[in-house]
């Protein structure tokens, strides 16, 4: 696919026809969970939890993931072509997040995953809208295939 002029002259994320239908599904799919998350935060039995976007080649990441992550994390198949799953880690912050992404993705190539991307969110605090955190996600994402960063873990936190 040809790039644009004046595409190239952009330094921010600019979500493809592609990545939007992605996002669409990924608010189909996660806005009444992130809901259910904001209302324990709100009720102060949950700090915090993450989000993870995450994406293999060669490798039955379904059976993969439902085999390392806990009871009460949540797994989404976003993409079945794309082998995209998102995972809500219930009562989750920075560190623990962290180390389940890097042991996944070390799992992952040891299983003989190809291409595996993997960017994290972290939400501290009920103030954003869900679709911004979905967005974001999705644009962390984006810049995470973009950078090249294949077999690493990117986690952002939103405060």
């Amino acid at each position: 696919m040809k790039v644009r002029e004046n595409e190239k002259k952009r330094d921010h994320i600019r979500f493809n026809g592609h990545d939007i239908a992605l996002v669409a599904t990924m608010l189909d799919r996660l806005n009444s969970t992130i809901d259910i998350m904001y209302f324990l935060m709100e009720r102060k039995e949950e700090r915090a939890f993450v989000i993870m976007l995450i994406s293999a080649e060669d490798i039955d990441m379904e059976a993969l993931i439902g085999k390392e992550k806990r009871e009460t994390d949540i797994m989404f198949e976003i993409d079945a072509g794309e082998n995209l799953y998102a995972i809500v880690c219930q009562d989750t912050q920075i560190d623990g997040g962290y180390h389940f992404a890097e042991r996944l993705v070390q799992k992952m190539m040891e299983k003989g995953g190809k291409h595996v991307y993997c960017s994290e969110l972290e939400v501290r605090s009920t103030t954003y809208k869900i679709r911004y955190i979905i967005y974001r996600l999705m644009e962390l994402f984006i810049q995470t295939k973009q950078n090249s960063q294949e077999n690493e873990v990117v986690f952002k936190a939103l405060n």
